[in-house]
């Protein structure tokens, strides 16, 4: 193991630490069940609907023969992954809007219409990659 990896994995395990130490003496308990309430949920998305989507797409289009290069896959994937992060970071906030608050000023914002144009977005600035990605490969096979 290089020294460098060994310096990130110190520098990683001693932030686990500091933050659940900081959780254990600053955070009430029933918080700290609702924190790892939503991590198992993090965790159950990522293996029951997040992967298997992925799996599904990256076999999709790897059956599709020569017509989709292993470049425009990893490019889909990323965009998938980023806007499913982003859905994990949003989707409390929704459900949050629904429960009401008892100050307008928490939650101001109709998260929902924003995480569906955060994918739009994320679709588009996708397929401009894919179609840059595609024309530096163009142009290297001339050259």
């Amino acid at each position: 193991m290089t020294r460098a990896r060994i310096i990130l994995i110190a520098v990683g395990v001693l932030g686990l630490g500091v933050g659940a130490l900081t959780m254990v003496n600053d955070v009430e308990f029933s918080q700290i069940i609702g924190v790892g309430i939503w991590i198992v949920g993090a965790i159950v998305i990522h293996d029951a609907i997040l992967s298997p989507i992925l799996l599904g797409i990256d076999v999709l289009m790897r059956r599709s023969g020569r017509r989709v290069s292993l470049g425009v896959i990893v490019i889909i994937q990323v965009g998938i992954v980023v806007g499913a992060i982003m859905s994990l970071l949003v989707v409390p906030e929704i459900y949050a809007t629904t429960l009401g608050t008892q100050n307008e000023t928490v939650l101001p914002l109709d998260y929902g219409l924003h995480l569906a144009l955060y994918w739009l977005a994320t679709a588009a600035l996708t397929a401009a990659a894919c179609l840059v990605y595609l024309r530096i490969m163009r142009r290297r096979l001339r050259a």
